[in-house]
């Protein structure tokens, strides 16, 4: 029974301790359930035909060779989508299977169904497509002049985003530095392929299991394509192999379900690597041109700016991340005259969309380039400067917005700063840019310090309903008082379900708590990105949790507080039950002529300092360590937070160094995990990380998002690091080899 004494301190597991994830054991050995392991009697397996071209008109499709195979159940076209040809997540403008025209690499044609994945495959390899094949638009700065195809109705331009503060035109500043700046394109790289399973329904509907970010949003687009209705269309969370954005658009999730209702059986789609990266959208790639100006003393007088991102062919989440990129392109610096256009253009790339950062690691790159620039004219330490015009809490932003909680970008630099610097390399390979494949014994390295800062806005933004639900039970079973939460949020490897947890115990000071499984059958949660999911739905399960203590209270008969109730005698048979959706304080619209509003709701901030040894004459770079503080509000799960920061220096670097998805004329040429290089453990240095607690008020503990900051400052302070130890300029990222020799 249960003590009637402080349940809520007493609680082992509850907020700000770092209990075991209940995925954690079977992930590591390998038996957890992903969605690509789902299965069903009298499984169908589906496949997809893709463009081999970029761009080009659609003039035959002969099905009948894949018709006629053994075992083959289904050959579809855009003539057997159920209801209307189109869905996005912002804005529906992409076609679930190709009408008349292509307009990227990859793109999905025809699906098939068969008896075995091999048939499926061979379906594919049969069927015959004749195409016009048309000069690609893949020049995301050139996409919106006179003359070139409009690849969608209205023209090129997804979104133009300006904003402007103070008299930007009239300012005049004694120091001057430009640049222009490239981030090349970086895929998500998530583990586990697109994956799911579509089980046709008695009633007439589908029941899909999926791995998303979004059920309800996925669900909304997956019925209006079937012509169905909300409620013939139900969603069941897969298990998640990662995500960092590239789950929130649809990839399989209509093409399974339209298989399955039109064979009447269960279809089961996994993508292949290869096809993966064809099947998600990524990172924008970005052209940015930036001036900045400042006094004798390094106080910002000005920035100028104009920003380019390739949406590629279809808008995906481009809207949403052009605004960032404008909002946040100035950086954590007070900057009283701003001049700043953002735009994202439609070519015929692939389809950029949402990745960790989104929109802010573009900016933070261009930003944090020019701040060390400005330093170097100067004659000032690139610290100094940068804390000389650090933002803190009060400070606005150039739209306007007043940072209404800490802001403590001048600490985490100090910080960073002070932390003692690794021992120089001995002559031990290992230790050697390059490694054991033995290209250097120390001739030629060079070691560098760079460093960077970063803001990054939580939630969603600019007038969007942002909100979760939460439902909360607590009874007594088995003599024992048992809480379970349900939610429709994700849990995409982050450790939300073990959060989620720990604020039930905390709140209800009941150990034993059970996370149903996140489906359509509860009220929307979101998505899982945005660096929101603790904070929003933490909120609704926090309000849930404040529901049902109440109402034990009433039980109770109202004289005595929750916390010196005996549960178990309260309660008896009694079910308490309570459904709570839950929002953050309100953000409004940009002024569309100034980019004045508030915007965002919260803002977090991290920094890094890298250290680096360059072999300045094989152009080879190892990141020696990684030093990073960042404010959190409030460490609700200390050892999940150290992995967040871990994780998103991790895609930092990457991005730094060797990510990037090779496009040439609209062609991805480097479609697998030998030609696409992500970071491993042999990659990745010590860290040291300092985690501050700074409670911002109006979020509930206090938190703050801790997912994408550090994945913003990690990559200028590695680039920082690179530059300090080679002299050269290093204006694109990631950096190659032949940037650093200059051959």
């Amino acid at each position: 029974m249960t003590a009637p004494s402080d349940l809520r301190t007493r609680t082992v597991g509850g907020v700000g301790e770092s209990p075991l994830r209940p995925d954690g054991i079977l992930k590591v050995r390998g038996e957890f359930a992903y969605s690509s392991d789902l299965w069903a009697d009298d499984m169908l397996w589906g496949a997809t035909l893709r463009s081999p071209h970029p761009y080009a008109r659609i003039l035959s499709v002969d099905l009948s060779a894949a018709l006629a195979l053994p075992g083959v159940y289904a050959v579809l076209t855009h003539e057997d989508v159920p209801g209307e040809n189109i869905y996005g997540p912002e804005h529906a403008d992409q076609p679930v299977l190709a009408v008349d025209i292509v307009r990227y690499h990859g793109e999905p044609i025809v699906v098939v169904a068969a008896d075995h994945p091999e048939t499926a495959r061979r379906a594919i390899a049969k069927i015959a497509v004749e195409y016009e094949v048309l000069e690609p638009v893949v020049d995301v700065e050139t996409a919106a002049f006179d003359g070139v195809p409009h690849l969608h109705e209205g023209g090129n331009i997804v979104r133009h985003v300006r904003i402007r503060a103070g008299s930007p035109d009239d300012a005049e500043a004694e120091v001057v530095v430009t640049g222009e700046y490239h981030v090349g394109m970086q895929d998500q790289a998530f583990l586990g392929p697109e994956s799911g399973l579509a089980i046709p329904a008695e009633d007439g509907g589908v029941d899909l299991y999926i791995a998303t970010q979004w059920l309800h949003v996925d669900q909304g687009q997956v019925a209006h394509a079937l012509g169905l209705p909300i409620d013939k269309v139900r969603l069941t969370l897969g298990g998640v192999g990662g995500a960092f954005g590239g789950r929130e658009d649809i990839s399989i999730q209509v093409h399974a379900c339209m298989l399955a209702l039109h064979t009447r059986k269960p279809v089961k789609m996994v993508y292949s690597r290869e096809e993966s990266f064809f099947g998600h959208v990524h990172r924008h790639p970005a052209v940015l041109r930036y001036e900045h100006g400042a006094d004798s003393s390094g106080r910002l007088v000005f920035v100028r700016a104009s920003v380019h991102l390739d949406g590629g062919a279809y808008a995906s989440t481009t809207s949403a991340v052009v605004a960032n990129a404008a909002t946040l392109g100035v950086g954590p610096y007070v900057v009283p005259h701003v001049a700043m256009d953002c735009w994202g253009m439609y070519t015929n790339n692939p389809p950029c969309g949402a990745m960790r950062g989104f929109g802010a690691v573009q900016a933070a790159f261009a930003y944090e380039s020019q701040m060390d620039k400005l330093a170097s004219a100067l004659g000032m330490d690139p610290v100094a400067l940068r804390v000389l015009n650090a933002m803190s809490e009060g400070s606005s932003l150039p739209t306007g917005q007043v940072i209404d909680s800490p802001a403590p970008v001048a600490e985490l630099l100090s910080r960073v700063q002070a932390k003692p610097l690794p021992a120089v390399a001995d002559t031990d390979l290992r230790s050697m840019p390059g490694g054991v494949s033995n290209v250097t014994h120390g001739e030629g390295v060079v070691r560098g310090i760079g460093y960077g800062v970063g803001i990054k806005n939580v939630g969603f933004s600019e007038g969007f309903d942002d909100y979760s639900t939460a439902r909360v039970l607590l009874q007594v079973v088995a003599g024992e008082p048992v809480v379970s939460v349900q939610t429709a949020a994700a849990e995409v490897g982050q450790g939300l379900v073990t959060v989620m947890a720990q604020i039930a115990r905390t709140e209800l000071g009941v150990a034993n708590v059970t996370m149903a499984p996140a489906d359509t059958s509860v009220g929307s949660a979101g998505s899982s990105s945005a660096s929101r999911q603790t904070y929003v739905t933490g909120g609704a399960v926090k309000a849930a949790c404040d529901a049902v203590r109440a109402r034990v209270v009433k039980l109770a008969g109202g004289a005595s507080s929750y916390e010196s109730l005996d549960l178990v005698a309260v309660l008896g048979s009694e079910v308490v039950d309570e459904t709570v959706e839950w929002r953050h304080r309100p953000t409004f619209a940009l002024d569309k002529r100034t980019g004045q509003g508030v915007a965002h709701v919260q803002y977090a901030f991290a920094a890094h300092r890298a250290v680096v040894d360059v072999d300045v004459e094989l152009g080879l770079v190892r990141v020696v360590e990684l030093a990073c503080a960042q404010d959190v509000g409030k460490a609700m799960n200390p050892q999940a937070v150290l992995g967040q920061i871990q994780g998103g220096s991790a895609q930092g670097l990457g991005l730094a160094v060797m990510e990037e998805i090779q496009v040439s004329e609209g062609k991805v040429r480097n479609p697998s995990f030998t030609d696409y290089l992500i970071p491993t453990i042999l990659d990745m240095p010590p860290m040291t990380i300092d985690v501050l607690e700074l409670a911002d008020p109006h979020a509930p503990y206090g938190l703050r998002g801790v997912g994408e900051p550090p994945t913003i400052s990690s990559t200028p302070a590695i680039v920082a690091a690179i530059r300090a130890a080679t002299g050269r300029a290093l204006a694109r990222i990631p950096v190659r080899p032949e940037d650093i020799t200059g051959t």
